[in-house]
């Protein structure tokens, strides 16, 4: 296959200085200056600067208004009026009495000292300015003119192209028709889906993040910010691909090429639209060998790194894609960053770093990775929570569910994808799943096997649709498993797979709530109203999906494929598929979206021949 020529980083005009400059040339012809002017400029900044002092120095007599100026300083992001939580997890509470004054009073003067040393730094150096003769200012203008140029010119000549490598060989993305004849009809009926959630999408969302498929216009949630990066066209690229829609997927490049534009104010998520954007680009990109989708990802991981910038390397759960500044949701445990999010970066950042010989993606997880290595681990559990500036676990919550799922999941398929060398990742993974196996796993009165949550030492008998996904992951970590156990943990697949079935069987819509309980006399049912509704989610297929590859027991192709039947059922609408709120009625109300990740993931499992996983490209 011939490689593509690199196209250029972005089809946009570079920025400028002047607003209404077109070319070089005129950026030149502003930066002629006369020497005259520039030392009216610096005379002008002496005496603002002068005078500027005694203004915004404080005094007492502004006392309350410059409380308001320190909280500002100390508390940048604040959760709730209430409580006063700091981001980093200091409590901050007002109005406790002496100590607290007196606290105060030190963080004023320590704050107004600094301000009076920033100001005579600036005064100084404006002195120093004023005391400089013609000459020596006219040489330093001709330096900075030289330097504005030299950077103007590195801009125009655009960023050095990404050098070639190998393509690696991706398995099973055409292996041609079915032998069976049902399975071809139920192929057919999987891409017709398929074609109706894109489509739907393609009229009444275009651009936009995702899709309301009742109000049939575009949607979109915090986890994009407020940009508008066709989330759902970069992640159901690859499945595009997969099903032979060969001019979607064409659509969805020229889409990309023209539109993407990752310089925008927008505070997203480093989790969300690293697997999403960056993985269905490299996906994308590894299928295709379209150029545009290596570059994007590229340009999109640079965005990411400030990130990381943090007192031990955790990265930030969100960063704003202009700015670079990170912050953490403000739910979780006290400012800490959750396992699941910045343990689910490793496999896509590696791939980074083999295409373009960086080697900073591939240091930051590993980093991540030393880091968690050297940490203490209550029972040899891994806490969903870590605080980036203290490297401290947050609050003791283990789940293979929410919030620690895809740690787990990349650790194993880390280890695949190096070909099974990176055995680092691979007895992480072990000692990672016999703690979880010693203190989440259990059997119900029934008979049934799950997962439930640890929680400060106590066991929630309470199992998520995210932690279905674990029976699939059980099944492909067999083989390799320590201890000749590999029988042990397929036979434990098979029986998560079991439940998740029986979460879907016990329903009226014969589709799986968010969560269920196994307690009270209840199992695997929903209880609460909040954990009825089911959201286009994969993980039960998924799960399925693994079992019918390594057992080839035609009930989980059955099961998939009932689950395929229900919601084409009960969640297709004119204008697309829709989440609904109560598995458990006969009647129930939509959610109105149509989840980004249904056709990058759901729809994907459901194609009987597919063989190959998007996070598998390597295996």
């Amino acid at each position: 296959m011939t490689t593509p020529a690199l196209l250029p980083l972005s089809g946009r005009r570079i920025p400028t200085l002047s607003p209404g400059a077109s070319s070089f040339t005129h950026h030149r012809a502003t930066l002629r200056l006369s020497e005259k002017f520039i030392l009216l400029l610096i005379l002008s900044a002496f005496i603002t600067l002068c005078f500027g002092a005694f203004f915004f120095l404080p005094d007492n007599s502004k006392h309350k208004r410059f409380d308001l100026g320190l909280e500002d300083v100390l508390i940048p992001h604040i959760d709730s009026p209430k409580e006063g939580k700091h981001s980093s997890g200091q409590v901050i509470i007002h109005g406790q009495g002496g100590h607290d004054e007196n606290r105060h009073r030190e963080e004023e003067e320590s704050l107004r000292n600094k301000i009076r040393a920033d100001h005579e730094r600036a005064l100084q150096e404006a002195k120093e300015k004023l005391r400089k003769s013609r000459k020596e200012l006219k040489a330093e203008i001709q330096t900075e003119k030289a330097k504005v140029i030299e950077d103007l010119k590195k801009k125009e000549a655009g960023p050095k192209p990404l050098p070639p490598v190998p393509m690696p060989k991706v398995v099973g993305v055409s292996d041609g028709e079915p032998p069976e004849v049902d399975a071809k009809e139920k192929r057919d009926k999987i891409r017709e889906m398929m074609k109706h959630a894109w489509d739907s999408y393609r009229q009444y969302g275009w651009g936009h993040n995702e899709l309301k498929p009742l109000a049939k216009k575009g949607h979109s949630t915090n986890i994009f910010g407020n940009s508008q990066l066709g989330a759902t066209i970069v992640d159901a690229l690859d499945t595009l691909y997969i099903m032979g829609l060969h001019e979607e997927f064409k659509d969805g490049q020229e889409w990309i090429e023209q539109n993407l534009d990752f310089s925008v104010n927008a505070e997203v998520s480093v989790f969300e639209v690293n697997i999403r954007f960056i993985g269905g680009l490299l996906a994308a990109y590894y299928l295709s060998g379209q150029e545009v989708f290596k570059v994007k990802a590229v340009q999109l991981a640079e965005k990411l790194i400030p990130a990381f910038n943090t007192p031990t390397g955790i990265p930030w759960a969100m960063v704003n894609l202009k700015s670079g500044v990170g912050r953490n949701w403000g739910w979780a445990s006290a400012g800490s960053s959750i396992l699941a999010e910045f343990g689910t970066l490793h496999m896509e950042f590696v791939h980074l770093t083999y295409l373009t010989g960086n080697p900073v993606y591939y240091q930051k997880v590993m980093h991540i990775r030393k880091l968690l290595a050297k940490m203490d681990r209550p029972n040899g559990l891994y806490p969903n929570y870590l605080n980036p500036r203290t490297g401290r676990w947050g609050q003791h919550h283990t789940s293979l569910g929410g919030l620690g799922d895809s740690f787990y999941e990349y650790l194993l398929k880390a280890w695949l994808m190096s070909d099974k060398t990176d055995t680092e990742a691979r007895k992480t993974y072990d000692d990672a799943i016999e703690a979880i196996e010693r203190h989440l796993i259990r059997k119900s009165n029934g008979g049934l096997t799950f997962i439930g949550e640890w929680k400060n030492g106590h066991l929630e008998r309470k199992m998520g649709h995210l932690a279905c996904f674990a029976g699939g992951m059980f099944a492909l970590g067999a083989d390799g498993s320590p201890d000749d156990k590999a029988g042990h943990y397929l036979q434990l697949g098979a029986e998560i797979a079991h439940t998740c079935h029986e979460s879907y069987d016990r329903t009226v819509l014969k589709l799986g709530p968010e969560a269920f309980k196994f307690d009270s006399g209840l199992e695997a049912v929903a209880v609460r109203q909040n954990e009825k509704y089911y959201i286009l989610r994969p993980e039960v297929i998924e799960t399925y999906w693994y079992m019918w590859r390594f057992t080839h027991d035609p009930k989980y192709r059955q099961w998939g494929w009932e689950a395929a039947q229900a919601i084409d059922k009960y969640c297709r609408v004119s204008g697309g598929f829709s989440g609904v709120k109560d598995v458990y009625s006969s009647n129930p109300t939509y959610d109105d979206v149509q989840q980004s990740f249904f056709l990058a993931e759901t729809l994907k499992i459901q194609m009987p021949w597919q063989t190959s996983s998007r996070l598998l490209w390597g295996y």
